[in-house]
C-alpha cells in the first residue's frame, strides 16, 4: 500500500480505479513548408471553434452557465491576436504546426502568470486551447471515461472536464491546483471528491485507489483493513447525505427554540438552481460580477434586466440579495480601462468604482429597480468604509426610482443593505446602522484587512485566521450594533458555513448565514441539533 498527501477540497470518500491522463508533448521538428504548416492551422483553427461550440452547448445543458462560460473563454482565446502571431512566427522559422502553437501557449500562458489573479486564472485556459489545437493537428482523440473511474492529471483541463461522462467520475486527483482552481469549483459543484497538490505516479495508472477527502490522503492499492475502514466511512458519509435530504422544507430551528435563516451564496445561474436544489431559504450574497466578466463591453441595462428578472421569478418569494459589482481587486476587466495596481485588493473597486462612475452603477441600479416587480429583492453594496459613502449611494438610488417612476417604469424601492468588510465599516456600524435596512459580514475580506495579511500568498496563510479573537469582537460589535437599531444582521463569507462557530454566531444573536449551496443543508442539519441552554463546549 502506498499514501500521499494532498490538498482536499470535500470532504467524502472515493473509491475506484486510476485513470491517469498524461498529455502529450509536441515534438520540435521542422515543418514541411510553412504556407503549408500554415494552411493545417487555419483548418485545425476552424475544427477546434467547431468543437468549442459544441462543448458550449453540452455544458449549459449539463453543468450550467458558469461552466459553460468558460468555453466561451477559450474561442475568445482561439482568436487572440498575441497567441496567433506567436504561432505564425515559429511556422515562419520553419517549425511544425503542433510545435508552434504549443510553444506560443506556454509562452502567453507564461505571460498571463505574472499579472493579476484574474489573468493567472487565463494561463490554464490558454494552455487547454493549445492542447487541443495540438490535438486536432495530430488527429489525436479525446480522453473517453468507459467505466466509473478516479482520475489522476497533472492538472484538469476545464474543457476536457466538461467533456467527461460526469457518470463515471469517482474523483479527481492532481498534482497541481489550488483550492480556487476550476478543479476545485468542479468538485464543490457536483460533490465529486478530489485532492490536488497530490504527488502522482503515471505507473499508478489501473491500479486502485482510495481518496480520503476527510484526511487529505490518496492510498494506492490500499490493504483490506484500510478499504473496509474507509468503506465504512463512504457509507456513513453516504448515510449522512441522505438524512440532510430529510430537512428540505424544515426551518434552522435549535432544540431550544432559536432560529437562523440558511441562505445561499451564489454567483450564476447554475449556483441559483443549486441553491434551490438543496432548499436554501434564499440568496444570501448573489455576486453580480459575473455579468461584467467574458464580455468585450459593459452589459446593457436590459442584459441585465433579464438576468436578475429571471432570477427573481426562480426564487419565487425567497428573498435574493443581490451585491452590485465587486469589480477591481482580483477581478480585472479590458473595458473597464483599470490602471494597474500594486495592491489592488485595498484599491480602486467595488464601491468605489460605482461612486465615481455613475452611469455604470446607475445602469444596474435601473436594472435592479425594474426587476424587484418580480420577487423579493434585496440589494447590498460592498466595501463600505464611511457613513458618506451610504448617504451618497442612497441618494443616486433615489434619484434612479424616481427618473424610473417618471418614465412610468413599474419598480420598486427595496431593502439596501451594506457588506460589512472593512475594519472601518465595523468599528463605524453604529452609525452606519441607522442609514441601512440590514448588514451582511463578509468575513474573507474582514479576515485579510483586520489581520493585515493578504488571502491570495500562500505563504500567509497561517496569519490569515479567520477564528482569531478580533474577528470574532468586530462580528460581536456588528450584531450588537445593527440589533440596536432594529435592522437584521447576517454573514455571507465563507465562516458562515464553519460549523464549529456556528454555536458562537447564535450566542451573538446572527439572523442570517449565507453559504455555499452544497453546505446549506448540512448547516441546517447542524443547527436543528444544537441546544443553546447546553453550556458551550
Amino acid at each position: 500500500m502506498t499514501q500521499v498527501n494532498g490538498i482536499s477540497i470535500l470532504a467524502d470518500v472515493a473509491i475506484g480505479r486510476i485513470k491517469f491522463c498524461q498529455e502529450e508533448q509536441a515534438v520540435q521538428v521542422a515543418g514541411k513548408s510553412p504556407a503549408l504548416e500554415r494552411t493545417r492551422l487555419e483548418k485545425a483553427y476552424e475544427q477546434t471553434m467547431e468543437q468549442l461550440a459544441q462543448l458550449y452547448q453540452k455544458a449549459m445543458r449539463e453543468a450550467g452557465e458558469e461552466e459553460a462560460s468558460i468555453l466561451e473563454i477559450h474561442q475568445m482565446l482561439l482568436e487572440d491576436e498575441d497567441f496567433r502571431e506567436a504561432a505564425e512566427d515559429l511556422i515562419q522559422k520553419n517549425y511544425s504546426a503542433e510545435y508552434s502553437v504549443q510553444q506560443a501557449g506556454e509562452l502567453i500562458a507564461q505571460n498571463f502568470g505574472q499579472m493579476d489573479e484574474y489573468m493567472r486564472a487565463r494561463a490554464a485556459d490558454i494552455r487547454d486551447v493549445a492542447s487541443r489545437l495540438v490535438r486536432v493537428l495530430s488527429d489525436t482523440g479525446e480522453l473517453e471515461l468507459t467505466e466509473p473511474v478516479i482520475v489522476m492529471a497533472e492538472d484538469l483541463a476545464p474543457s476536457a472536464t466538461v467533456q467527461m461522462d460526469k457518470r463515471m467520475l469517482l474523483g479527481f486527483v492532481t498534482r497541481g491546483g489550488s483550492t480556487n482552481s476550476h478543479t476545485a469549483i468542479l468538485s464543490r459543484t457536483m460533490h465529486i471528491p478530489a485532492l490536488v497538490q497530490t504527488p502522482i505516479l503515471p505507473e499508478w495508472d489501473g491500479k486502485l485507489a482510495v481518496i480520503d477527502g476527510i484526511n487529505g490522503v490518496l492510498y494506492i492499492e490500499p490493504d483490506e483493513d484500510t478499504l473496509a475502514e474507509l468503506r465504512r466511512i463512504k457509507s456513513q458519509e453516504e448515510q449522512r447525505q441522505r438524512q440532510f435530504q430529510l430537512l428540505r422544507g424544515e426551518k434552522a430551528i435549535t432544540k431550544d427554540g432559536r432560529e437562523i435563516l440558511t441562505y445561499a451564496n451564489a454567483g450564476s445561474l447554475y449556483e441559483v438552481e443549486l441553491a434551490l436544489k438543496n432548499d436554501a431559504q434564499g440568496i444570501g450574497l448573489f455576486r453580480s460580477e459575473f455579468l461584467y466578466l467574458e464580455r468585450e463591453n459593459f452589459p446593457t441595462e436590459e442584459e441585465q434586466f433579464q438576468v436578475y428578472s429571471g432570477i427573481l421569478k426562480k426564487m419565487g418569494m425567497r428573498k435574493v440579495i443581490v451585491r452590485t459589482m465587486d469589480i477591481g481587486a482580483d477581478k480585472q476587466i479590458d473595458y473597464f480601462h483599470l490602471d494597474k495596481e500594486d495592491n489592488p485588493a485595498m484599491g480602486y473597486r467595488a464601491i468605489r468604482i460605482c461612486l465615481d462612475r455613475t452611469d455604470i452603477f446607475r445602469t444596474q441600479l435601473r436594472a435592479l429597480l425594474r426587476a424587484s416587480i418580480y420577487g423579493n429583492l434585496a440589494i447590498m453594496y460592498p466595501m463600505i468604509t464611511s457613513l458618506e459613502e451610504v448617504l451618497e449611494i442612497k441618494k443616486i438610488v433615489q434619484s434612479v426610482y424616481q427618473e424610473l417612476q417618471e418614465e412610468h417604469i413599474p419598480c420598486n424601492l427595496v431593502e439596501q443593505g451594506i457588506m460589512v468588510e472593512t475594519p472601518a465599516a465595523a468599528i463605524m456600524s453604529d452609525q452606519l446602522a441607522e442609514y441601512v435596512d440590514f448588514f451582511s459580514i463578509g468575513t474573507n475580506d474582514l479576515t485579510q484587512y483586520t489581520l493585515a495579511a493578504d488571502r491570495q500568498n500562500a505563504k500567509l496563510a497561517h496569519c490569515c485566521n479567520p477564528h482569531h479573537p478580533a474577528i470574532l469582537r468586530l462580528i460581536q460589535t456588528v450584531v450588537d450594533a445593527g440589533h440596536n437599531a432594529g435592522i437584521w444582521v447576517g454573514i455571507c463569507g465563507e465562516l458562515g458555513a464553519d460549523l464549529t462557530l456556528t454555536r458562537r454566531f447564535l450566542e451573538f444573536g446572527v439572523d442570517e448565514l449565507s453559504v455555499a449551496p452544497g453546505s446549506v443543508l448540512e448547516l441546517r442539519s447542524h443547527v436543528c441539533e444544537l441546544d443553546m441552554r447546553e453550556a458551550q463546549s
